[in-house]
């Protein structure tokens, strides 16, 4: 044996062989599928790469057609009272001008068997077992190869798993793997490479390497996803789209336009997050639809001077008098509220501490001279979590042979026609983030414009990683 682990993906045709080996590559553009039998009409390769070095080889094989006729006639090949192994009667099948004519395509099947270290028998499991299937698997031991049955699509109502584990059984094939390729089960991969190493202990180091590596970079996948999650949150928190009122007489069409904006532009990023989690999953771009985002008027912020800008400001301008006073003076606005004669007394203070609040003197005196900004109501912040969760859950659970796309909306987010309602979720984090308080790291990004323009800091760094967190 070399190094790296050769193995067949065979069955009967249109059970999912290239679905799995999408599934397994992470490759949404391998091979061709379709609902029709016989897509696959030659055999293809891939390989599974193990910190990357090359760990297993997979080949896809076109589906038997006619295992019935087949066995008959290879059964035909063996004289009356001659002993012929398993591999010398294949070998005797291949010879003869039937392998490139009839039984062209078991001939490829067979021997890329022969060629193998092992197979996997992908077996969809609405089907019922019926005699083709035992003399299909009656021709591929005849190979002599370790052979791992695989259940397809055994998250149909439809599926007869414990009808397909009886029969194989029956076969003395007892080591047998579910894994449905639309919905693939988080641990699902791993068992498929486990049992797969027990069936062939020569190559056992090198499946535990490549399991090794597969839960590496899963873990590295998830983590990167809710980071981008998490950077989507704490700059929508950040945004807010300047007025000026007082500038215009209609001030309701001022208003309309600026909520439009603020609208496209929180839509804008969420689908720029969302095409961001596909490339990283490796899926299309259209294998995620989004519904419009069910935006309010917008939240007119009348709390400029929230927690976070109050540490800052304080931290700004040193101790002692200057900053009580500077304190005293953001408590005054954020509890009173702003009079006209209020602003007109204290406008000359606002811009006498330009140097001394830095940028939140300019957001100051523009409050005073009757700008208004508007930003991201706390509901939409909530919604966009919800939605990007329940994206982030139907990811992980979706196999790269799935064909219809993720719906992603009010609802949450799964295979088209079978939504997840948020509503009726239970989870304590679902229920956090719908009634809960929303987490600091959002609350101090309100206090940072800066933030939603792309502009970066150590803080702006530390409110993600924290809200990242959160999101798990």
């Amino acid at each position: 044996m070399s190094d790296i682990l050769r193995v067949a993906v065979v069955g009967h045709t249109n059970t999912g062989k290239t679905s799995l080996l999408r599934t397994l590559a992470r490759d949404v553009g391998f091979g061709e599928v379709s609902d029709s039998a016989g897509t696959t009409r030659h055999v293809e390769g891939l390989r599974l790469m193990a910190d990357g070095v090359p760990a297993v080889e997979l080949f896809d094989t076109p589906g038997m057609e006619d295992a019935i006729a087949l066995l008959e006639f290879i059964d035909g090949l063996v004289a009356p009272g001659e002993r012929v192994d398993g591999p010398e009667r294949v070998a005797r099948f291949l010879a003869r001008a039937e392998a490139a004519g009839r039984f062209e395509q078991e001939a490829k099947v067979l021997r890329q068997m022969l060629a193998s270290d092992a197979a996997l028998y992908v077996v969809d499991a609405r089907d019922p077992v019926l005699p083709k299937h035992r003399d299909e698997l009656e021709l591929l031991a005849a190979c002599a190869r370790p052979l791992l049955p695989v259940l397809n699509f055994v998250a149909a109502p439809t599926a007869r798993v414990d009808d397909w584990r009886t029969a194989l059984a029956r076969l003395g094939l007892h080591a047998v793997v579910s894994f449905d390729t639309v919905a693939p089960p988080l641990d699902g991969e791993r068992e498929l490479f486990d049992t797969l190493a027990t069936l062939i202990h020569a190559h056992r180091a090198r499946l535990q390497a490549l399991i090794d590596a597969r839960a590496r970079e899963s873990d590295a996948r998830r983590e990167a996803a809710r980071r981008l999650v998490a950077e989507l949150l704490v700059e929508l928190a950040a945004l807010r789209d300047r007025l000026d009122e007082a500038a215009d007489a209609d001030s309701d069409a001022v208003l309309q336009a600026a909520v439009a904006r603020l609208r496209e532009d929180v839509r804008r990023r969420e689908q720029a997050c969302v095409d961001a989690l596909l490339r990283l999953y490796r899926f299309r771009p259209d294998d995620a639809r989004m519904d419009a985002l069910p935006l309010t008027d917008g939240r007119w912020d009348d709390d400029l001077f929230n927690a976070e800008t109050l540490r800052q400001m304080g931290v700004r301008l040193g101790t002692g008098a200057a900053a009580g006073a500077a304190a005293g003076l953001g408590v005054d606005l954020m509890v009173g509220g702003l009079t006209l004669g209020a602003a007109a007394a204290l406008g000359a203070i606002a811009g006498g501490l330009w140097q001394t609040f830095g940028h939140y003197g300019e957001r100051i005196a523009a409050k005073l001279r009757g700008h208004r900004e508007l930003t991201v109501d706390d509901a939409i912040l909530r919604i966009v979590a919800l939605r990007q969760r329940e994206l982030l859950a139907a990811l992980e659970g979706r196999g790269h042979a799935a064909m219809t796309p993720i719906e992603v909306g009010m609802g949450g987010a799964g295979e088209a026609g079978s939504r997840l309602p948020v509503a009726e979720a239970t989870d304590p984090a679902t229920r956090q983030w719908r009634t809960g308080s929303l987490p600091a790291a959002l609350t101090r990004a309100r206090a940072h414009p800066e933030w939603a323009r792309g502009e970066g800091d150590d803080d702006k760094d530390d409110a993600v990683a924290e809200l990242a967190v959160e999101l798990g």
